[in-house]
């Protein structure tokens, strides 16, 4: 009797090309600014959204293929492709949705911008004689001092122009009746507001763009010339960045120094106005060595970015999200002592449903306290004005033993953590670069205490950045504990940081690289045993992204034994669902809503004993072999019962839950189905303020009144 089949999970045809997936995530993003129960005025800001993670994209995920062709390597990704054919196909992809990102922008979003009050003006050439007046005189007395105007010939070489700015290219012809055609540039200068209110006292406030403003002035900056035609474009360079660490003397200058390098990188995506003059598109192209896949015509303003400006403007919060305020967290009242609340049992931080502030008084009064002994934490990014930068320089100058692992390789923050790196040193902190090939994308703190029953150490542990500013729009799990496990596990991570010393064991925290991808590949593989002996077998996982191979196959071998298996992915999947005696017992969604989806969570049912973790990474090869990443298990049961009812919130959404479709990377919206409106962020908003006005005192009256009794009436 022939054995039965084994099927090969590795097969490509079961998986999806990283980056074709993180495009379908913009195309997600995109439909919330297409959504009409959406406020016009987020919608706008999910246009910007789209804009900047295309920005990222092309500089990151298109300048590493387009390394890799170069070098001749062709070796085919997880599902088949190799680099030449994912850029193929990732020009298909992006142009298609740059086109319906304008499309929504033209025929949609601006009409009823304009039907509601705010009109942008398209060309400087649709301005009244007071707009055009006005804008003259703004560019007399602002604008111009700013502009370097730049003309190319014979003695003046094509410029260096800079990664993402916005540029005005013109071709001019001298005016003592020369006949060739000439180049000029100008950068719009980013230190200038982008977007300016025209005067007007109508129903409709106008607003334009200011390369429309200097593109209406051309003629100013180049005299001697004629302005055959003028239009904006911008262009981006690689921006992917190969450190040799090993061979790098200062990792610290290193980086500096790429980091300056990629504003001279390779160009790899021009766009321009779709109106622009041939011979202009012609020029650019040969002086940037770009080919037609790398050309993007666009039928409306570059960088939609701007529209982050024009979300928040004055006098239209009728069409945004009303403004909230995070709620208290329940376990920690105002004026606590927030180390003596920790030791009655770990609390759990929801954010931003639930305020940062804990975070950042954690450290703030570890700092101050008289029997805090020490402070170790890592940052990865943090914000401009960062208070928890400097509660550790204050610790530091309070005689503290702080020590701070600075992450220089975050990208895109590296010049922010050079310069916080210096400040700490400066402070007296002991500075901490990570380790030689790998980052440290963890989130944890540890503050050690004298106490009357001796040390005693405080962590928190986190899913998020130390960032005050992002805290408020990213979704995040926090541990604050003194578990005495889970502290010396803390103290083993840092010892690890910073003197190389690998713990034999760990007690609670599992970390990357040597043990996390071990670790829930066995959780994993656990509930396919329990499947296959008879028993109910479920996972349901949250993460910002999926792509590790080893993990979806064991996640199609769990499937294929019966599992349950429910992924919330906010962005890429290279999973695919519904393939028969593959996937067809797992299901994905995302959700896009108000709040960026970043927490990390992990269910897995074990039976009746059910295990959930937390932590700081994704199931993506990078979280997992190539980062220092930590996840944590949440044991108390009142917590856990809280995690499980923040995945149940989320499986049940229909309002921003978007469902892979099965065999592809397509997602389509919950939708109603004539059910209730199930909003996931608006419920977790409710739920954190009813929590907070529940265990808040009740205010009691400030003074009493005693009234006497009056004489019995005869």
């Amino acid at each position: 009797m022939p054995s039965k089949k084994i099927k090969n999970f590795r097969d490509p045809q079961y998986y999806t090309n990283r980056e074709l997936s993180w495009v379908e995530f913009d195309r997600r993003i995109l439909s919330e600014a297409r959504d009409k129960q959406t406020p016009l005025f987020e919608r706008l800001k999910f246009l910007a959204i789209v804009s900047s993670n295309l920005d990222e994209f092309v500089m990151v995920r298109v300048g590493s293929l387009l390394d890799m062709q170069q070098a001749g390597f062709d070796r085919p990704d997880i599902a088949g492709m190799t680099p030449s054919e994912q850029l193929e196909a990732i020009s298909e992809s992006v142009h298609a949705l740059c086109y319906d990102q304008y499309k929504a922008l033209r025929t949609e979003i601006l009409p009823e911008l304009k039907a509601n009050g705010l009109e942008l003006v398209k060309s400087h050439e649709d301005m009244t004689a007071a707009e055009c007046k006005f804008a003259d005189e703004y560019f007399r007395t602002l604008v111009y001092p700013v502009l370097t105007p730049m003309a190319v010939d014979s003695s003046r070489p094509f410029p260096l122009i800079l990664n993402k700015s916005l540029n005005i290219g013109a071709m001019v012809r001298k005016k003592d009746g020369g006949k060739d055609l000439e180049f000029a540039t100008v950068q719009v200068p980013s230190v200038l507001p982008r977007v300016l209110a025209l005067p007007g006292s109508g129903s409709v406030k106008r607003i334009i763009l200011l390369e429309e403003i200097i593109e209406r002035n051309m003629k100013s900056l180049f005299l001697n010339y004629d302005i055959v035609c003028a239009h904006p474009y911008r262009i981006t360079r690689n921006g992917d960045m190969n450190i040799d660490e090993d061979d790098a003397e200062d990792l610290l200058k290193e980086i500096e120094r790429s980091v300056k390098a990629r504003q001279r990188g390779e160009v790899i995506r021009l766009e321009i106005e779709n109106r622009a003059d041939k011979k202009l598109v012609s020029f650019l192209k040969r002086e940037l060595n770009i080919d037609e896949k790398e050309l993007f015509m666009i039928d409306g303003p570059l960088d939609l970015t701007a529209f982050f400006k024009i979300s928040s403007m004055p006098g239209f919060d009728r069409f945004r999200n009303p403004a909230f305020e995070p709620a208290q967290v329940p376990e920690l009242p105002a004026g606590c002592d927030i180390f003596s609340q920790i030791r009655k049992g770990d609390i759990l931080l929801f954010h931003p449903y639930q305020t940062f502030e804990p975070v950042v008084d954690f450290v703030r009064k570890a700092a101050s306290d008289p029997d805090v002994l020490a402070i170790k934490q890592t940052l990865y990014r943090v914000s401009g004005n960062s208070p928890i930068i400097a509660a550790l320089a204050q610790a530091a100058e309070n005689g503290k033993q702080v020590t701070v692992l600075v992450e220089l390789k975050a990208r895109f923050d590296e010049e922010h953590n050079i310069v916080w790196a210096r400040m700490l040193e400066k402070a007296g902190c002991h500075v901490i670069y990570g380790l030689v090939g790998l980052k440290t994308h963890s989130k944890i703190t540890l503050v050690v205490r004298k106490e009357n029953e001796g040390i005693r150490r405080y962590v928190h542990l986190g899913t998020g950045n130390y960032n005050d500013a992002t805290a408020r729009i990213y979704t995040d799990i926090g541990l604050l504990t003194c578990k005495e496990q889970i502290g010396e596990d803390a103290t083993a991570v840092f010892n690890m940081l910073s003197g190389y010393s690998e713990p034999k064991a760990w007690n609670s925290l599992v970390v990357a690289p040597l043990w996390l991808k071990d670790r829930f590949l066995y959780l994993i593989n656990r509930e396919a045993d329990i499947a296959r002996s008879g028993k109910e077998g479920r996972i349901v996982a949250k993460m910002n992204s999926l792509s590790d191979p080893d993990i979806i196959e064991a996640l199609y071998s769990a499937s294929a034994a019966g599992v349950k298996i429910q992924l919330i992915v906010r962005g890429i999947c290279c999973l695919k669902t519904g393939i028969k005696g593959v996937s067809e017992n797992i299901s994905v969604r995302s959700i896009t809503g108000n709040f960026l989806e970043h927490a990390r969570i992990f269910w897995f049912k074990n039976d009746e004993n059910s295990e959930v973790y937390c932590g700081s990474a994704d199931w993506m090869p990078r979280n997992l072999d190539r980062r220092v990443e930590i996840v944590f298990p949440v044991t108390d049961e009142a917590l856990k019962a809280r995690l499980w009812h923040i995945l149940d919130t989320e499986l049940k959404d229909n309002r921003r839950a978007n469902v892979l479709r099965p065999l592809g990377c397509e997602y389509v919206k919950e939708g109603l189905r004539q059910k209730k409106a199930v909003d996931s962020q608006l419920i977790a908003l409710k739920e954190a303020a009813d929590a907070a006005k529940k265990a808040a005192p009740r205010k009691t009256s400030e003074s009493r009144v005693f009234v006497p009794k009056t004489k019995p009436a005869k």
